[in-house]
């Protein structure tokens, strides 16, 4: 398989590589930054574990070939928090007990997080619209939507 560099900002920061053309988006914040917080899991887009933000849009990053991806603005799980200030959808997160085992939260936060990015103030709906593509075996959703709720909230 023939080999291509790839360019790709990812949280914030500039990454070049030379990666074999199959390759995916997943495969290469995993192996090749080692970015782990994207969960591997169906490799069909049908879990959501994957979901990342693609220039403002959330995608399932097991579905998209690293070529795509080539010169496009990344966000993963990683790039939310700045050092040990949490971002306001992870606060709500633990503040709504809207994660238990955790392997499907960054992929609900980057879901929630492009929503909330295009549109801020969601209704209920809108938030179980944009959470439909991720599942959950743990929490049953409705503390998940509580979370993006709080989340859009403004604070005083």
């Amino acid at each position: 398989m023939e080999k291509k560099i790839v360019k790709i900002k990812v949280n914030g920061d500039w990454h070049e590589a030379l990666v074999k053309q199959n390759m995916t988006l997943l495969e290469f914040i995993r192996e090749e930054l080692n970015l782990t917080g994207t969960k591997e899991a169906c490799d069909e887009g049908e879990c959501g574990a994957c979901t990342l933000i693609m220039d403002g849009r959330s995608v399932n990053s097991c579905l998209v070939p690293i070529m795509e991806a080539n010169g496009k603005e990344i966000t993963t799980i990683e790039g939310l928090a700045k050092g040990q200030d949490l971002h306001p959808l992870q606060k709500a997160f633990i503040e709504n007990g809207a994660l238990q085992c955790g392997f499907c939260t960054p992929g609900m936060i980057m879901s929630s997080k492009a929503l909330l990015d295009n549109n801020p103030k969601p209704t209920e709906a809108e938030i179980k619209g944009a959470i439909a593509g991720n599942i959950c075996r743990c929490t049953g959703y409705n503390m998940i939507v509580e979370a993006v709720k709080m989340a859009a909230e403004p604070k005083s």
